[in-house]
């Protein structure tokens, strides 16, 4: 992150939509999960699904440069 780069991009921004069965305290969350500006998006059985998704996304959103303005 650059001193002029905001703290919030929106080339790292997602929508999380958790199933209506999902439970936390219970250990089950599913759902579907999309990043805004690629357009990839991937439904998810479990939290360690949802979290390898945002990993594979910002790994590869941090290798490229920011967008000049």
């Amino acid at each position: 992150m650059t001193q002029e780069e905001p703290a919030l991009v929106r080339r790292r921004a997602f929508i999380v939509q958790f199933r209506a069965e999902t439970n936390l305290t219970q250990a089950r969350c599913a759902g579907r999960v999309e990043h805004i500006v690629s357009g990839q998006a991937t439904h998810f059985q479990s939290l360690e699904e949802l979290l390898a998704f945002l990993q594979r996304i910002l790994l590869t959103v941090d290798a490229q440069p920011p967008p000049e303005t």
